[in-house]
């Protein structure tokens, strides 16, 4: 089961993540919405598509784009649609 957890607070669990590229993608349905807001920004991967981030807010603290998904996903990367992924800090324990 991998747990992603930042500020002590868990905001994804599950045992069905997918791995790409040494992160873990989270189902949609594991995520603690009530902690992420969507913000503007974007990056392109060549392969995997347009990434939209998140803010993730905890505590009234603030970890800016710390999080990001696909909402819609080149060929190659379908499994991963919707799906999840942190990283500037956030903890993700398995």
């Amino acid at each position: 089961m991998a747990k992603a957890v930042w500020n002590n607070t868990v905001l994804a669990e599950s045992s069905n993540t997918e791995l790409v590229e040494g992160n873990h993608y989270f189902p949609p349905e594991s995520v603690k919405k009530e902690f992420l807001k969507e913000t503007n920004y974007r990056t392109r991967c060549p392969w995997k598509g347009e990434a939209h981030y998140y803010t993730i807010e905890v505590n009234g603290e603030k970890n800016e784009n710390a999080a990001w998904f696909y909402p819609e996903t080149k060929e190659k990367a379908r499994h991963i649609t919707g799906y999840v992924a942190f990283w500037k800090g956030v903890r993700v324990e398995e």
